[in-house]
């Protein structure tokens, strides 16, 4: 039988909407769509891979295991200045990534970010 392994970071929303922040299952931990909090898009882009990094530390993987990212903005035009940063979170690890405009929950959210990742190997 899979094993399915749920991981609640407290936020807010999870008990309202009804979800976890990752899921480890089938080999892989999904990590939610994550907004940060902060006044721009620089601050809450790292405030959300924080949030994400959290997440996958815990699902027993890291930034270097991730395998595909869903940005999400409502301004394509902010994203740029996330790049520097996304870059350096990657570094020798890029994974396969997609940029989407599209409006989120709420208008003072400037970006959220979506990933997937390997999980560890257990035996």
């Amino acid at each position: 039988m899979a094993r399915i392994t749920r991981i609640s970071s407290g936020g807010e929303f999870e008990k309202k909407v009804g979800y976890c922040r990752a899921v480890v299952a089938g080999g892989f931990v999904h990590v939610a769509g994550t907004v940060g909090q902060g006044e721009d898009v620089v601050s809450q882009c790292r405030s959300a891979l924080e949030v994400i990094g959290k997440a996958l530390q815990e699902g027993g993987s890291g930034f270097a295991d991730v395998v595909r990212v869903t940005y999400y903005l409502p301004d394509r035009h902010e994203f740029e200045a996330c790049w520097p940063m996304l870059a350096e979170v990657f570094g020798a690890n890029p994974p396969a990534a997609t940029m989407i405009e599209t409006g989120l929950i709420d208008p003072k959210y400037r970006i959220e970010i979506e990933v997937t990742a390997l999980a560890p190997k257990t035996t």
